[in-house]
């Protein structure tokens, strides 16, 4: 009697059993796989000047639904980081400032905002000229980022 019903248990659970197997098999080599072709999109060097959309900057292209999303110091960054392409860093840190003191919350990431703000200030204007813009804005952090660039 134990033999019998030992068949039908193993008869009952079969195909279930062999697509569970398959799936445990190929279910890894479809993660490693796609794994692999998005970390081959991204541009790892850190230059812009590639035609291909990097991780970085697909995050960045948002829809106004889609930045809704987005962490406010993330926001603030961006567009201060896009002020600096058209303003100095002396008129972009006056922002900053005003931006951390209209809201508070803010205050915990204005230090590394203001090192981000340093690091582009001397790709765009060079060491000595973005230390000339430099101020107590967020503990002397604009200064730190500008430091930090050059070395």
């Amino acid at each position: 009697m134990k033999h019998s019903t030992n068949q039908q248990t193993r008869r009952g659970r079969g195909p279930a059993r062999r697509v569970g197997r398959s799936l445990a098999l190929v279910l890894p080599v479809v993660l490693v796989l796609s794994g692999t072709l998005a970390v081959t999109r991204v541009d790892w060097s850190g230059s812009s000047s590639d035609s291909v959309l990097t991780a970085s900057a697909a995050r960045d292209v948002t829809t106004g639904a889609a930045a809704a999303h987005r962490a406010p110091q993330d926001v603030l960054r961006d567009r201060l980081l896009a002020e600096l392409q058209e303003k100095d860093p002396g008129t972009v840190l006056t922002h900053l400032q005003q931006a951390v003191t209209e809201r508070p919350s803010l205050a915990g990431h204005c230090v590394a905002i203001a090192r981000t703000l340093g690091r582009a200030a001397v790709r765009r204007y060079g060491p000595s000229r973005a230390q000339s813009y430099a101020r107590p804005v967020c503990d002397t952090s604009f200064a730190s980022g500008v430091t930090a660039a050059q070395s």
